[in-house]
């Protein structure tokens, strides 16, 4: 199982299985990840499960796209590497990566 891992605000580190196929933000709810609330269950409409994804790991996803998109602009602090994990399918290409959780979603 893929394993990433989540740096919180406070700089502590999470590592988490992900189930392939699965969402990062559901690995991350299932780890009770700090910071990552999934409000909206994964739909792409609250931005909730927002975060900063390392910039070695940006090249190995798909551009955010539509809806992704534009709820990242309701982030608190939206950056090029903002996106939202409800949106970042699982895959064993990502085992290893690395994403920061922004200090506030709101």
């Amino acid at each position: 199982m893929p394993r990433i891992t989540f740096i919180d605000f406070s700089g502590a580190s999470h590592e988490v299985e992900a189930r392939t196929g699965g969402t990062i933000m559901e690995a991350a709810i299932e780890a009770m990840v700090p910071g990552i609330e999934g409000d909206c269950g994964g739909n792409c409409i609250c931005a909730t499960c927002h975060v900063y994804v390392d910039p070695a790991w940006l090249g190995r996803l798909p551009d955010p796209e539509g809806d992704e998109e534009a709820m990242i602009e309701y982030t608190s602090e939206p950056e090029d590497n903002s996106r939202l994990t409800c949106q970042l399918t699982v895959t064993d290409e990502l085992d290893g990566m690395v994403v920061r959780v922004p200090e506030t979603q709101y």
